[in-house]
């Protein structure tokens, strides 16, 4: 849905003939470079073909649902080198009740990316959100102290991370702890324990697994305020010693907003901490702000697909994203899109939106085609 399916097939066969020639140049992103590379016409096809030849790799958020769906798993299984769990180890599932834990999800996720040869991102273990009201809990209802909020985050990390010891290559350690106006957000995890509630959670996962790389990750990075107090935040952790490999830049941006200067401020300015800098959870929202009792034809414009006119402009926002990628390429570790189709997008929420470079039937869109032929064209 949402793209007419001749566009589709054209759209294939034209890509496939650019593409036919026995040595094309595509991009390869990771741990700092994006670097043309020689390769096949069908592995310049797939990101993953697209990156892997040089170890580097793009990622995607997938839930335990995605699993029994065989067209699910093959894009996921084909496309990228990298799988992220979407809500499987977020604390509420994984650990629904003191002392409780709920492996199976995490572990099926785990399980799919070693099968097919993908690095796993685990997300994530601090956050204030999705987290059991009873993490927060004290005797008698009363809020727990400090000492019991420090015991439950590191038995937590403890038995989270150990389960996937040498299996995750890295994790979000920390999620959203910066308010929109820099200063640290007001949570339970910092009203029981405090401002170093942060530094805990990174002491604790290093303590876990030393080998896992450990990142900080949020959202709205491109405001100048938010940005500044997430770098002052990593900052004040490297002067604390603590391990912390990269900031996540979650991503969820729209057609017009944030303006790529604004991006690509943000990326320059997050750099400059010296830690590695990720895209993690690209999408890119098309539905205006609705409201209750917003007119459902306004509210949810493009239920019966999206027309090309839009399919055209995500695409050349998908290309100028990319472009800035292949620009900074010393700057970007990775790119990770947050689900696998439109279909399986959290931005629908009960309306159609098309946010990713798959459509409903997890068929390539126009930006799919504009992503790989900016990497293409890398040089």
């Amino acid at each position: 849905m949402g793209i007419d399916s001749a566009l589709r097939s054209s759209g294939r066969l034209r890509l496939r003939a650019r593409l036919a020639a026995a040595t094309v140049a595509v991009a390869a992103m990771t741990g700092g470079a994006v670097i043309a590379l020689a390769g096949s016409a069908s592995a310049a096809t797939t990101l993953r073909g697209a990156a892997e030849a040089d170890g580097r790799y793009f990622g995607v958020a997938v839930g335990q649902g995605d699993l029994s769906n065989t067209s699910a798993t093959n894009l996921a299984g084909s496309q990228f080198d990298m799988v992220t769990p979407e809500n499987e180890m977020k604390w509420d599932t994984i650990e629904p009740s003191n002392g409780s834990y709920n492996f199976g999800p995490g572990d099926n996720i785990v399980n799919f990316a070693t099968s097919h040869n993908e690095r796993v991102r685990g997300h994530n273990l601090v956050w204030h959100s999705q987290t059991g009201a009873w993490v927060f809990q004290g005797p008698e209802g009363k809020p727990a102290d400090r000492e019991t909020l420090l015991a439950r985050m590191r038995d937590h990390i403890q038995t989270v991370v150990g389960r996937y010891k040498g299996r995750i290559h890295g994790w979000d350690v920390v999620n959203e702890a910066i308010d929109e106006d820099g200063s640290l957000r007001k949570t339970p995890w910092r009203d029981g324990i405090g401002d170093d509630y942060v530094a805990k959670a990174f002491e604790f996962a290093r303590e876990a697994d030393p080998n896992a790389e450990l990142y900080y990750n949020d959202y709205n990075l491109e405001k100048p305020e938010k940005r500044a107090g997430v770098i002052k935040l990593v900052n004040d952790l490297k002067a604390r010693g603590l391990r912390i490999d990269g900031i996540g830049n979650q991503a969820h941006w729209r057609l017009e907003t944030p303006t790529m200067d604004a991006i690509e401020q943000a990326l320059v300015d997050l750099n400059s901490t010296g830690l590695k800098v990720m895209y993690t959870e690209l999408d890119i929202n098309l539905l205006p702000s609705a409201g209750r009792g917003v007119d459902p034809a306004v509210a949810n414009p493009y239920a019966n697909g999206l027309p090309d006119e839009k399919q055209q402009q995500l695409a050349r926002r998908y290309a100028d994203i990319f472009g800035l990628i292949v620009k900074h390429r010393t700057r970007v570790s990775r790119v990770t899109f947050w689900g696998l189709s439109d279909a399986d997008s959290w931005l629908n929420r009960g309306r159609m939106n098309h946010p990713l470079l798959w459509d409903r039937q997890r068929q390539p869109k126009p930006a799919f085609h504009a992503v790989v032929d900016v990497l293409k064209r890398a040089r």
